[in-house]
C-alpha cells in the first residue's frame, strides 16, 4: 500500500468504529453509573468525592450531548487522518488513544469484576480495530514509531478530549434546558 494511498477504511474507520463503541456506553453508561455508584464508593474508598459526586451528576441529556461532542472531535481526527493520508499527528494521537481508552475499560472491567459500559466493544471493536489500522499505517510507512511518550500523549488526548465534551455538554444542557 503507498502511502498516499491508504484506505478510506483505515482513516474513517475510527469514526465508525468510535460510533459503534460509543453506542454501548450510550446504551449503558449514565443507568450502569447509577445502579453501581454506591457500591463503586465502597469498593474504592480512595477516589476524592469531587469525582463522584461529578461522575454521579452525569445523566442520560448531558452523556448524549457528550457523545455528540466527541464525536465532531473523532471525525475531525479521522477527516485529518483521511486528508494526509494517515500521516496527520492529530489522527495518530487519536487513533492510539482510542485504543488505549480501550484498554482503560477493559482495566476497569477487571477493576469491578464484571461488564462496565465500552469493556465489551473495547474488546470486540476498539482494540481489534486500533491494532488493525496501526497495522495498515506501518506498512504504508506512515506510522510513527510507538514511544512512552506517545502513549502517554494518545491517552491524555482521549482524556482530555473527554473531559473537554462533558464540559461543552453541561454548558449546553444547562443553556438548552430540556
Amino acid at each position: 500500500m503507498r502511502a498516499d494511498r491508504i484506505d478510506p477504511r483505515v482513516t474513517y474507520g475510527l469514526l465508525l468504529a468510535w460510533t459503534v463503541h460509543d453506542i454501548e456506553q450510550l446504551a449503558l453508561g449514565p443507568r450502569w453509573l447509577r445502579e453501581n455508584l454506591p457500591d463503586l464508593r465502597r469498593r474504592f474508598p480512595g477516589v476524592p468525592e469531587p469525582v463522584w459526586r461529578a461522575v454521579g451528576a452525569v445523566d442520560e441529556r448531558e452523556f448524549a450531548l457528550a457523545v455528540g461532542v466527541m464525536a465532531g472531535i473523532v471525525a475531525a481526527a479521522a477527516a485529518a487522518g483521511a486528508r494526509s493520508g494517515g500521516r496527520s499527528g492529530f489522527y495518530q494521537g487519536a487513533l492510539d488513544g482510542f485504543g488505549l481508552h480501550g484498554l482503560v475499560h477493559l482495566a476497569q472491567a477487571a477493576a469491578v469484576r464484571d461488564r462496565t459500559p465500552g469493556s465489551v466493544t473495547s474488546a470486540l471493536v476498539v482494540i481489534p480495530f486500533t491494532l488493525w489500522a496501526r497495522g495498515r499505517l506501518r506498512r504504508a510507512g506512515v506510522l510513527r514509531p510507538a514511544r512512552t511518550r506517545d502513549a502517554a500523549a494518545g491517552l491524555t488526548l482521549a482524556a482530555g478530549a473527554t473531559v473537554a465534551a462533558h464540559a461543552a455538554a453541561r454548558r449546553l444542557a444547562r443553556r438548552f434546558p430540556g
